[in-house]
């Protein structure tokens, strides 16, 4: 039996996510709202830390260097706001947690890449998500068909309306 703390998480979770592994380098697509403006800001760096990757409060750690500044931002796996994330090259790394990578720059900042099927990573379905797409798409041409019908049957209802009116007048 679930607790009623589980239920409430899970009912918040994605349907899917991309597997995101320490030593990643990804791209994450995040919705910015700046005043009543929204726009896609994407942020590309490594992944130096992956936090309770089960959980609806999974989260990644990016690192990136901007103006030859060092930037990390934590992402919510799970949060609306991040769109996507989309793994660009995959590194063999032997721990979870990169801190190490904090010191290092230029050519000691090199991990070693490992070939991986980028589309099969990167092409996450959500079946249930889809269904429902599916199934909300259906509907709204069902109510758009009965839509068109009443308005063709309430021209063809002026149309003799017209003609009755028409034929009274002679």
């Amino acid at each position: 039996m679930q607790s009623i703390i589980q239920k409430f998480n899970e009912q918040f979770k994605k349907g899917a996510v991309v597997d995101v592994q320490s030593g990643d380098t990804v791209k994450v697509h995040q919705k910015i709202r700046e005043g009543n403006k929204e726009r896609v800001q994407i942020f590309q760096g490594l992944v130096i830390r992956t936090d309770r990757k089960g959980s609806h409060s999974s989260r990644i750690t990016v690192r990136r260097i901007a103006s030859g500044v060092g930037v990390e931002k934590s992402f919510m796996l799970h949060n609306p706001l991040v769109l996507k994330v989309e793994v660009t090259k995959r590194s063999k790394v032997r721990r979870n947690y990169l801190s190490y990578m904090r010191e290092r720059t230029g050519k000691s900042a090199r991990l070693t890449s490992v070939d991986f099927d980028r589309h099969a990573v990167n092409e996450v379905r959500d079946l249930a998500a889809e269904a429902e797409a599916a199934k909300l798409a259906e509907e709204t041409a069902k109510a758009a068909e009965a839509e068109a019908e009443a308005k063709e049957k309430a021209e063809a209802d002026k149309i003799e309306a017209r003609k009755a009116e028409l034929d009274a007048r002679k």
